[in-house]
């Protein structure tokens, strides 16, 4: 695929960052958290135009970027920018189902895969931000705004940052708890949001909480079209008719509890 060895370059020069404890980046002004696009194109596509008017330093994508309708062109569109997207890996990039292995391939699988778990940023105004999907330590622990905060303590036990930026749940969210500040930007592809749309965020020098609109019935229609398993049930609860934030969250409370 085009743009793979470009990836594999940006990748294997942030493992190194990671490895020698050089992987923040200092001086950056502002930077996009983009989560959970889940390989809704449409939806990436309304985000990007909105970002470049915001003229941001970085885009950080918070993981399960490919898993979706799109995998391939997702990819693409990430790749595409070059040195300004950081990724980190998200559960759902990890699972090779045949609908992406089909528009992947080895080659495209294989560089999803080597996206690190954490990256961080120097963020003007917030300081040292950590980047990572779930956790700092999982890609598939479950926090949400109402985990408490003791649990929190013991999850980031150890994280040496300011402010910890996290997806997974598809709420946006931002908290202060066990030390930190706790971002959650929402989700791009998949929100569980009192409004449609693909929910995002911009950090330096403050946090903000962005939206974007687009057209979701042609998003669907397209998906379809292109005969995507499993749509309705995809996108039931989160496109269709939204669960919502307060039901999403509690839900994903219990499944962390163990209920």
């Amino acid at each position: 695929m085009r743009g793979l060895s470009r990836a594999r370059r940006r990748v294997r020069r942030a493992e190194a960052a990671r490895a020698t404890g050089r992987g923040r980046r200092a001086g950056v002004v502002r930077v996009a958290a983009l989560y959970d696009v889940h390989g809704n194109l449409p939806a990436l596509d309304a985000v990007l135009a909105d970002v470049e008017r915001e003229k941001v330093d970085r885009i950080v994508f918070g993981g399960d970027v490919i898993s979706g309708p799109w995998p391939a062109e997702t990819l693409e569109r990430v790749l595409e920018l070059g040195d300004r997207a950081l990724v980190v890996l998200g559960n759902a990039d990890r699972d090779l189902e045949p609908w992406r292995r089909e528009r992947l391939g080895d080659e495209g699988h294989a560089a999803v895969l080597a996206w690190p778990l954490t990256v961080t940023v120097d963020v003007e105004g917030l300081g040292r931000v950590l980047f990572c999907h779930a956790t700092p330590r999982s890609d598939e622990e479950i926090v949400t705004r109402l985990t408490p905060e003791e649990r929190l303590a013991e999850i980031l036990d150890g994280v040496e940052a300011d402010v910890v930026v996290h997806g997974h749940a598809h709420v946006r969210y931002d908290r202060r708890a066990a030390g930190f500040r706790i971002v959650n930007p929402g989700s791009v592809g998949l929100p569980y949001e009192t409004l449609p749309g693909a929910y995002w965020a911009i950090l330096g020098p403050h946090v903000e909480h962005r939206r974007s609109d687009y057209d979701i019935e042609g998003m669907i229609e397209r998906a379809r079209a292109l005969g995507f398993p499993n749509l309705d049930e995809l996108a039931e609860g989160s496109l269709i008719e939204p669960i919502g934030p307060d039901a999403a969250s509690e839900y994903f409370e219990q499944m962390a509890r163990g209920a």
